[in-house]
Parts: C-alpha cells; sequence; structure tokens
C-alpha cells in the first residue's frame, strides 16, 4: 500500500513538472517601440489602427506599465533589460550612465545557463545612441590631445585628432597637476560580446524589421531572445511631437513590421513556442516635442501568464522566470517583481525624482 501511495506522489509530481515545462517558452522576443505613450497607444487601438498589436494582446494581455525615475532611454532600456535600479546599473539618465556591470542583462544571464552553443540571443536596434551604442570608456590626457593636434596641424600628412579645436566632451578632471577628459563607456559596452548578434543604428524601422526576419530564418532551429528595437516613434515625436500626423504614423509602422515578425513565426512554425512582449522604455509629453515627464508607458503580449499592471523593472523578472530561472537566487536581488506575481510593494513615486530646492535666503537691509 505504502508502495502505491509512493507511485501515485511521483506520478502527480512527473505530471505537474510536465505540465510547468509545456507552460515554458522555447523562445521569446522583445520588441521595443522607443517612446510610445499609454494613452496614444490605447487611442490607436480604439481606432483599430495597431491590428497586430491589438491581436497580441487578445492571445494574452494589455498592461500598465509605469515609470520610476528618468524618462528617457538609456536609462528606460538598461532598466529593462537588467530589472534593476540605477544605483546597481550605473545608468541613471542620458547624460549620467556607465557601462552597466558585466553579467547584470537577460542576454547574459541566457548565455550563461544555456550556452552559448545551444541558446541564440539576438538584438537588432534602430538608435545609433542612447541605445545600442557601444563605445568604450575613455581617459585622454587634454595637454597631449593638444599637441599632437597642434603637430597635425603642421603636418598635411598627419590626420587631425577628431574634435580639434572644439570644447571636449566629457568631464574633466585633474590628477597631480594634469588635466584629462574622462567619458564613460555605453551601459551596453560591457554585455554586447555576450550576443551571436548585436546590429544598432538602423534607423528606419524597414531595416529593423527586415533584419530581424533575416535572423528569425538563420537561428530558427535553436531556441532564441531576441531583442528588436523600432526608433521611429521616439525620433517623429521630437520631430512633429506627440499629437502629430507623423507620431502616429510611427506607431503604425511598428504595429505593421511587428505583425510581419508574427507572421514569419508562423511560418517558421515557431508561433507557438514564441512569447513576444512589446514595450517601451518611455512615454511622451502629451502634445509636446518632449519626454521629460512621461512615466506611462505599455505592455502588450501573448503570454497569459502575465498578471497585472507593473513597473518598468519588472519586464526582465517576467522574461528570466519564463525562461525558467527561480529569481529568488538571483545574485543581486532584481528590484523589479515578475508580472505573474503578486505586487507587494509600496506604492510607487512614479516619473522623475523631483529636487529638493534650497530655500531662497531673505536679502537684509
Amino acid at each position: 500500500m505504502k508502495k502505491c501511495a509512493f507511485m501515485l506522489v511521483i506520478l502527480v509530481f512527473a505530471a505537474a513538472s510536465a505540465a510547468t515545462y509545456a507552460a515554458s517558452p522555447r523562445n521569446i522576443i522583445l520588441i521595443g517601440w522607443d517612446g510610445a505613450q499609454r494613452d496614444h497607444i490605447k487611442e490607436c487601438l480604439k481606432k483599430d489602427q495597431l491590428p497586430n498589436l491589438k491581436k497580441l494582446s487578445r492571445e494574452g494581455k494589455f498592461v500598465d506599465i509605469d515609470i520610476e525615475g528618468t524618462t528617457d532611454t538609456k536609462a528606460g532600456w538598461s532598466q529593462i533589460l537588467t530589472g534593476y535600479y540605477p544605483n546597481v546599473t550605473g545608468v541613471y539618465s542620458n547624460g549620467n550612465y556607465q557601462p552597466i556591470p558585466k553579467g547584470l542583462s537577460i542576454f547574459e544571464r541566457l548565455e550563461r545557463r544555456f550556452g552559448p552553443d545551444n541558446f541564440v540571443t539576438v538584438a537588432v536596434i534602430g538608435k545609433k545612441v542612447h541605445c545600442g551604442e557601444i563605445n568604450p570608456p575613455k581617459k585622454i590626457r587634454l595637454d597631449e590631445e593638444e599637441k599632437q593636434n597642434k603637430a597635425a596641424a603642421k603636418d598635411k600628412n598627419k590626420a587631425v585628432q577628431p574634435g580639434a579645436g572644439k570644447k571636449p566632451k566629457g568631464k574633466i578632471i585633474e590628477e597631480n597637476g594634469i588635466k584629462y577628459q574622462v567619458t564613460p563607456g555605453s551601459p551596453y559596452y560591457n554585455m554586447y560580446t555576450a550576443l551571436e548578434v548585436w546590429d544598432f543604428g538602423l534607423m528606419e524601422d524597414k531595416k529593423v524589421g527586415t533584419r530581424a526576419i533575416e535572423l528569425l530564418e538563420k537561428y530558427k532551429d535553436k531556441p532564441f531572445f531576441f531583442f528588436v528595437h523600432f526608433a521611429e516613434v521616439d525620433h517623429k515625436g521630437h520631430k512633429f511631437g506627440e499629437n502629430s500626423k507623423e507620431y502616429n504614423d510611427a506607431l503604425i509602422s511598428n504595429d505593421y513590421w511587428t505583425g510581419k515578425i508574427m507572421e514569419k513565426l508562423k511560418k517558421l512554425g515557431l508561433h507557438d513556442k514564441t512569447l513576444i512582449y512589446v514595450t517601451a522604455d518611455h512615454g511622451f509629453d502629451e502634445g509636446k516635442k518632449s519626454h521629460s515627464k512621461a512615466p506611462y508607458v505599455f505592455l502588450a503580449t501573448n503570454d497569459k501568464a502575465i498578471k497585472r499592471n507593473g513597473l518598468r523593472q519588472d519586464m526582465a523578472p517576467a522574461i528570466l522566470e519564463r525562461f525558467g530561472f527561480d529569481l529568488s537566487k538571483i545574485n543581486p536581488p532584481l528590484d523589479g517583481v515578475s508580472l505573474t506575481k503578486p505586487d507587494k510593494r509600496p506604492s510607487p513615486q512614479i516619473g522623475p525624482k523631483k529636487k529638493q530646492q534650497t530655500p531662497l535666503k531673505k536679502k537684509t537691509a
């Protein structure tokens, strides 16, 4: 009798394990609509202008994502791709950043867990700056650079150093009486070498979408994680404003190419084995050409396990968990909470933190 009971426990455990394995995705694609404002997205959905996003949401979920901290690109994608606050990544904004420490990105964790021979990570990025660039840290002696440029100016056979005669960019520091120009490395500098493909600066949605589809064809036979980043919404917002036709058309373009990616997955027989997450790094200030106070974005996904609204840093835990990670064993502990779990955190401060103003001193007679 005891033997039968023991076998029953084993069978139940095996069935539960099989169900869990079946629910786990083979692949995940994270699609970025850079600068997509949540309210504008919802207006477009009501007008049936984003059919592919609507279809994706009906298969899974559409939830609100809010942002703590800076609403810009460097801060946004660094947080989404790691699950950490800036005090861990060192990326506070487009103007205050450093290379994210090694090993903290989704890409690196996946490569380390599954092995480069068994798993593929890919990034196809539309921007040239703030997302995707891989500049190393630099520390240049200003006196030596000035001498080199003066010598080069006298000798026509020698090239003048880039930026000669211009005000140096980056922080100027002085050590032992010598001045240096120090520029931080890009946030992605430590992570990009872990991937099979890291393409950035493609700018146009068509180039990003076409390249992503080419790489899906190339890597169809292995499990994968793709980051596909569309930049035109952000670019059109800055140029024409959030309420412009151009901004709206860029959202429609993002939806079109998202649909093309979904179509390719079906042709490859990977649709039922792939979860798609569409989100944004920041929104846009209502009717303006800026996003300084734009903390309202979204997540549209075919993942039925997503349960609730969340924060920008909750994206990475959700993706890692769906790939089978035990989030409790990740070190340092993630700041985000998986969107498949209840949120027991205190209410966050949404948007940029307010700077404390120094009280004005009263003038004395």
